[in-house]
């Protein structure tokens, strides 16, 4: 599957970690949406996501995707920043056996796959620990 290099580098939350905040609860999401609930008149706010968290839970891909079957067994975790801001990212420069629930992690910018031989690099967030 081919990617457009604008789309990825036009996705803010991609390189920038953009994310908004409610002005009246002070939740984050990431990536951003259009409102914190269906029914709330709130105002959302830019906001950059916090660089460090912990990993909530996580799961071990042993087959993954062919663009990624290099790196297998890798790990997928849903982790929780310091911000509240929760968000999925591979788990990297770690064993698969060492990640656990409440493993602090940061978030850093690297390259998450090439499309095709001679494709497009393509770019965004994965997390280690901290």
């Amino acid at each position: 599957m081919a990617f457009v290099p604008s789309y990825w580098r036009e996705t803010p939350q991609r390189y920038r970690y953009e994310a908004v905040r409610c002005e009246e609860c002070a939740k984050v999401f990431f990536p951003p949406r259009r409102s914190c609930d269906p029914w709330c008149n709130c105002k959302l706010e830019p906001h950059t996501v916090a660089q460090e968290g912990r990993v909530l839970t996580h799961t071990v891909i042993h087959i993954g995707p062919d663009q990624l079957s290099d790196e297998t067994p890798y790990v997928l975790a849903i982790c929780e920043m310091d911000d509240g801001a929760r968000l999925t990212a591979q788990v990297v420069d770690c064993s698969p056996e060492k990640v656990e629930a409440g493993l602090r992690v940061r978030i850093e910018f690297r390259r998450i796959q090439k499309d095709g031989e001679s494709g497009i690099l393509m770019y965004g967030y994965k997390v280690v620990p901290a």
